[in-house]
């Protein structure tokens, strides 16, 4: 019997990059959809015959009926949250609990847990992270002290474990002289969706995927975030709290590395950044509120403005080297319609040195672009590779040759109609 395989669909760079949108394209050729690493702090949209979900923490290959979802061991749960954006795929006629697994090893974010996420934020001054406040960054950092509350604790004695934690987070705030808060009323919610998430399947997923994949089921790991805010690979310390490249599939579903097939590098035909932390790409004129403006680049879940800027192939490069991405999709295309000159970076500059390497730190280098001619033309409407502007397929290929790797995907528009496989 041939064995499945697992292939990973990542975020390559600062994450936003319409992975969900994938996701859904994709899962019609899956049997199994899986998160392996993150939490409700960012949002996957997806939007299909009119209708339109921000996923946070549920697999984005929910909405096809005959798919296995799975909530993976390497990530964090809120289950305040998750009871909501359940309920309101429940509401939109989704059943969830006969096609969505939530893995007993994934931790819980308690209440206390974002109330420390502002407290650490606070404490840090001018140093701040530009956390999204919820509790992400506290709950990754108990699970490495080894401290933490886990979704198999809700199955006994759960009352007492929660409260004795609660106690220990109080303590802390204590200490950081952080007492102005009140969760009684959010705390209540989260018991709520304690007992809500009970009755979903709590199971040992490594082991329905492992024997999943011996059956010859392929699956499809669905990441959070993108590369340049992984934990170790980063921009730290402005990074995320959990392993957001190709190796954090094998730890946060618990998969052998000989079972990863395709990896699939979602990259914008720009960049884009939230929070703080360097961002050499970034542009503070009127080209970057245009492109901010018309690729709607707000967060889904915070609503923050995200900083905009052009591709930059410095971070692309250094992420298809750690990830191994094997095919390349280049999301919202169509947003740079209008520019007569597309800009690229090739190279970053900082006190006289020039660098085609990512370096340790990115804090204070600048970027050194090549400039191509834009295409000027409507992408939206369009359904093949043979509509494109000679000046876009110019674009694609330009790409192509600077990185190296195939884009066999383009996205040019929202919907999930507007995809194009070349």
């Amino acid at each position: 019997m041939n064995k499945g395989k697992v292939d990973a669909l990542l975020g390559i760079v600062f994450g936003d990059e319409g992975k969900g949108k994938v996701v859904d394209y994709f899962t019609p050729k899956y049997d199994v959809v899986a998160r392996f690493a993150g939490g409700p702090n960012a949002g996957h949209t997806i939007i299909f015959e009119g209708k339109k979900f921000v996923l946070r923490s549920i697999p984005s290959g929910i909405f096809d009926e005959g798919k296995l979802n799975i909530i993976g061991n390497g990530c964090v749960i809120a289950p305040d949250l998750f009871m909501a954006e359940a309920k309101e795929l429940e509401s939109a006629g989704y059943d969830l609990k006969s096609r969505l697994h939530i893995s007993k090893r994934a931790h819980l974010i308690l209440p206390t847990h974002r109330v420390l996420d502002r407290a650490f934020e606070v404490a840090k001054g001018k140093n701040k992270v530009g956390t999204t406040g919820k509790g992400i960054g506290p709950t990754y950092s108990e699970k490495a002290s080894r401290t933490g509350l886990r979704v198999g604790d809700i199955l006994e004695n759960f009352e007492q474990k929660y409260r004795a934690l609660k106690a220990k987070h109080e303590q802390q705030l204590i200490d950081l002289h952080y007492t102005d808060y009140n969760i009684d009323e959010e705390e209540k919610l989260w018991l709520e969706g304690i007992k809500y998430m009970s009755e979903f399947p709590l199971t040992d997923t490594e082991i329905e995927l492992n024997e999943a994949l011996r059956q010859g089921k392929n699956v499809l790991a669905e990441g959070a975030q993108g590369t340049m805010l992984d934990i170790d690979h980063g921009t730290y310390p402005f990074v995320s709290s959990s392993n957001t490249v190709c190796g954090g599939v094998c730890t946060g579903l618990g998969v052998a590395p000989n079972t990863i097939g395709e990896v699939y590098g979602i990259f914008k035909a720009y960049s884009t950044r939230v929070g703080s932390g360097p961002f050499p790409v970034e542009l503070f004129d009127e080209t970057g509120d245009k492109i901010r403006e018309i690729g709607h680049e707000y967060g889904a879940v915070t609503g923050r403005n995200r900083r905009c800027g052009w591709v930059d192939l410095v971070a692309l490069k250094y992420a298809i080297m750690v990830n191994g991405v094997t095919q390349l999709i280049m999301m919202k295309s169509d947003v740079l319609d209008t520019f007569a000159t597309i800009r690229a970076c090739v190279a970053y500059e900082k006190d006289g040195v020039t660098t085609e390497t990512m370096p340790y730190d990115t804090e204070g280098w600048q970027a050194v672009y090549e400039d191509l001619p834009g295409w000027q033309t409507d992408l939206t409407k369009m359904t093949s590779e043979a509509e494109f502007p000679q000046a876009f397929k110019d674009y694609v290929k330009y790409l192509e040759d600077r990185l190296e790797t195939p884009i066999t995907i383009l996205s040019v528009g929202p919907d999930r109609a507007q995809t194009i496989v070349r």
